[in-house]
């Protein structure tokens, strides 16, 4: 009886990460890493497709490293209890899943070697040290190793081929190469064949109680994780919220974002569904198109800028004209000086701004108009643009759910650096840098009812164990 295979997918969302030729016996290891899910991944479904050809089992493994970038408790027991569902999705499936612990550079390969895998499947992901694993363990197995993007609706690298200036020059390249890729998404099927070696359900409680990560920074109460909690998040957006787009998106005052990013960042759900649902929801065009360019083509954008720009967290990464104009104000007098931890605290003199770290610091989530005016105050604070950028980074990193983002990483650069934005007129501190003010955001929002919204849903005392009752001025000289 003839096989009935699983779909293929295009070509140009796969490459091969070490030139291996064909596939040797031995069930096909899928890699999980970037797109934690089980529905809607292209990855998973290649691989699927692989193991089907050949009729063998299909094995997934997950490599949780021990330190990430900085996360903490908060981003670890998010991801946790996201990937105890997958499991699940995929055991109902007849698909195996192991958690490995380590270096994934060795433990990876190590893992392939012990199951005999044939061929290794794996997900993109632009960060450096993302690359530099899959790099590793690519040279260490002796077994074709490919790499799926599963997170782009368009894959980064066949979207361009080198770093793009902005939005208006992605734009368009995307928009004539989406109806090849924004297609229906092929269910995952039950597997055919079993993997006899499965050595059951992994224990996520003791995971979690294991993690040796800083827990000073606790998960949020009330953010239900895994793909599940992530459709229910879409449907109320796409029922509540979608035709308020994008006014109601820009207005930090009232509830009018999707709260989809850390659903995407863990990869719990995919940005091909998301457009997918968005597309067939029936919205005003006007209100399906904003949304839809935040989606997909700043997203990808993001993902172009650190895949094409080895130095996208530092100063080296920024533009020769801002690198310039911020060099030669380097010197200039800043009105305030804050040191690291009255940031963290929020203590300083302007009230909106502490209100937005506030919001992050409990709730792992900031407005998204508020993280440009919040890390261009930083910049006006800290005495260099490098100390500026680190300051974001961090800070970024060690609240926000969605940390370590190639979309974090872009907003950063885009803040303090100019990355796709151009020259304005040259002030002190910023030169040539946009600038934003506390005057320009009242223009825009009610500054007290967001102030109000954070102080109501919110406690008053900060993770570090500060509050935050009054600014402080600091002379140029008090700061670090």
């Amino acid at each position: 009886m003839r096989k009935v295979l699983p779909p293929t997918l295009r070509p140009e969302r796969i490459r091969s990460l070490n030139g291996c030729g064909e596939a040797a016996p031995g069930p096909v290891l899928y890699w999980m890493s970037r797109d934690q899910r089980a529905d809607d991944n292209w990855a998973l479904l290649h691989a699927q497709r692989e193991a089907c050809t050949r009729g063998v089992p299909l094995v997934t493994a997950f490599c949780l490293a021990p330190v990430f970038l900085g996360a903490t408790l908060r981003q670890y027991g998010f991801m946790l209890r996201g990937l105890a569902e997958t499991e699940r999705a995929l055991r109902n499936r007849a698909i195996g899943f192991v958690l490995l612990r380590g270096d994934p550079g060795r433990e990876v390969p190590a893992f392939a070697r012990r199951i005999g895998a044939g061929l290794v499947v794996t997900d993109f992901d632009p960060l450096r040290i993302k690359t530099g694993w899959r790099t590793e363990v690519a040279a260490a197995l002796r077994v074709p190793a490919v790499e799926v993007d599963a997170h782009n609706i368009v894959p980064a690298w066949h979207a361009s081929p080198k770093q793009e200036y902005g939005a208006y020059t992605l734009r368009p390249k995307l928009r004539k190469l989406l109806p090849d890729f924004l297609t229906p998404i092929p269910a995952l099927r039950r597997h055919p064949y079993a993997w006899p070696q499965d050595p059951g359900p992994a224990d996520w409680v003791a995971v979690q109680q294991s993690l040796r990560v800083d827990r000073s920074v606790g998960e949020v109460l009330g953010l239900t994780p895994g793909s599940t909690a992530a459709l229910r998040v879409l449907r109320d957006f796409l029922k509540n919220k979608l035709n308020g787009y994008p006014e109601a998106s820009r207005n930090p005052a009232v509830d009018g974002l999707s709260h989809l990013s850390p659903y995407l960042h863990f990869g719990q759900v995919s940005a091909q569904r998301v457009a997918l649902e968005v597309n067939a929801a029936g919205a005003a065009p006007a209100a399906r198109d904003a949304f839809l360019e935040e989606l997909i083509v700043r997203r990808e954008l993001a993902d172009n800028f650190c895949l094409y720009n080895p130095h996208y967290d530092t100063f080296q990464g920024f533009p020769a004209w801002a690198r310039r104009t911020l060099s030669d104000h380097a010197r200039d007098a800043r009105p305030y000086g804050y040191p690291r931890d009255r940031l963290e605290a929020g203590e300083t003199h302007d009230d909106l701004w502490n209100a937005a770290q506030q919001e992050m610091v409990q709730s792992g989530k900031m407005h998204s108009y508020l993280r440009m005016y919040w890390a261009k105050k930083i910049l006006e604070w800290t005495r260099s643009p490098e100390e500026a950028l680190q300051t974001v980074i961090d800070l970024n990193d060690r609240y926000e759910i969605d940390g370590r983002d190639p979309n974090g990483y872009a907003g950063a650069a885009w803040s303090i650096g100019g990355v796709h934005d151009r020259a304005w007129g040259e002030r002190p501190v910023f030169g040539k840098i946009r600038y934003m003010s506390y005057n320009g955001c009242k223009s825009k929002f009610d500054i007290p009812a967001y102030i109000r919204r954070v102080l109501k849903n919110q406690p008053l005392t900060t993770a570090v164990g500060r509050t935050n009752r009054t600014g402080g001025r600091l002379t140029n000289t008090e700061a670090p």
